[in-house]
């Protein structure tokens, strides 16, 4: 995939704070959602937090668990850490603007590093031979749900591709009159037999088919800014002919909201997991036990970490 500008080292890989608006709330509370979450033991985080902040061995910058500039571990162990694989790839456009410091974006890109990507803006991946391979989540009036999404990627793909591969017939089964009775005997001659290989078929159809949704997407695109500065961002042309998707069902749960702002303005780190999540259900068609949990990893420590210190300060 062609970049439009380049890209440099780690310091374009870290962003800042994301807040993506949704429009209908979540009917469980936010701290119950952190609760459910079925997450690597935080034992190495605990060992990290004790030891304090460290000088990183990259930029020698002041830092605990991660470098968000060197985007690398600090005084944690990586194998200690859980690593996410993700069904799809994930490109993240940062604004130029925010403090690297207050990113969870990051969190994604540590936790996830083979499908995860981080742009800053106005470096962005030319996206345009792949609109129907391709989303982006945002939030407006003609976005749509992550359910209604692979149809209608689907209809993209059908009106924009003339020249796909003819796919040839698989040959026919022989019937087994028309076989040796040897071969007859190692096709099996029981009378279930052909009922059995009729419904393995069917199955095999099915999964074909599910696979088929499946791999429409290929990539999601985030943007990651605070909400005032995304204009910049969306407004850009060369995510224009990019589908939109919106998460309507979601509420934050981030300690550093923007004040003034609905809870349904969601973390950058949030927005990837819950995007993911509905996917797994409504499009892979596959019941969630916790696949993607541990995107949430880094986040969830540091929630219940900075809650205790504000109720310990009597803030809230």
């Amino acid at each position: 995939m062609d970049v439009s500008c380049p890209k440099s080292t780690w310091d374009q890989t870290q962003s800042p704070d994301n807040l993506k608006p949704i429009t209908i709330p979540d009917p469980l509370p936010a701290s119950l959602q952190l609760q459910d979450l079925k997450l690597a033991p935080f034992t190495e985080l605990e060992h990290a937090q004790q030891k304090g902040r460290l000088k990183c061995s990259s930029c020698g910058g002041s830092r605990m668990f991660f470098c968000y500039t060197c985007c690398c571990l600090v005084g944690v162990h990586q194998q200690e850490i859980p690593s996410v694989k993700l069904p799809i790839k994930i490109d993240i456009i940062k604004h130029p603007s925010e403090v690297d410091g207050k990113s969870t974006a990051i969190h994604a890109k540590i936790l996830s590093p083979d499908d995860v990507t981080i742009y800053t803006y106005p470096c962005i991946p030319e996206y345009e031979s792949e609109t129907n391979k391709v989303v982006l989540v945002f939030p407006g009036p003609e976005s749509i749900s992550v359910e209604e999404m692979l149809q209608r990627l689907q209809d993209m793909a059908a009106t924009t591709s003339t020249d796909s591969p003819v796919v040839e017939p698989s040959p026919k089964r022989r019937r087994a009159n028309e076989m040796p009775e040897g071969t007859q005997q190692a096709e099996g001659k029981a009378s279930g037999t052909k009922q059995t290989q009729d419904s393995a078929t069917e199955a095999e159809k099915n999964g074909q088919i599910e696979t088929s949704r499946a791999c429409v997407l290929q990539r999601v695109v985030f943007i990651d800014s605070t909400w005032n500065q995304t204009n910049r961002i969306i407004t850009d042309e060369r995510l224009q002919a990019l589908l939109r998707v919106e998460l309507k069902t979601r509420k934050t749960c981030f300690w550093r909201h923007q004040k003034g702002s609905p809870d349904t303005y969601l973390a950058t780190i949030e927005a990837v997991y819950y995007f993911l999540k509905d996917y797994h259900e409504l499009c892979l068609r596959q019941e969630y036990t916790g696949q993607y949990d541990n995107l949430m990893y880094f986040y969830s420590f540091l929630h219940t970490l900075i809650n205790k210190a504000k109720t310990t300060a009597g803030k809230r």
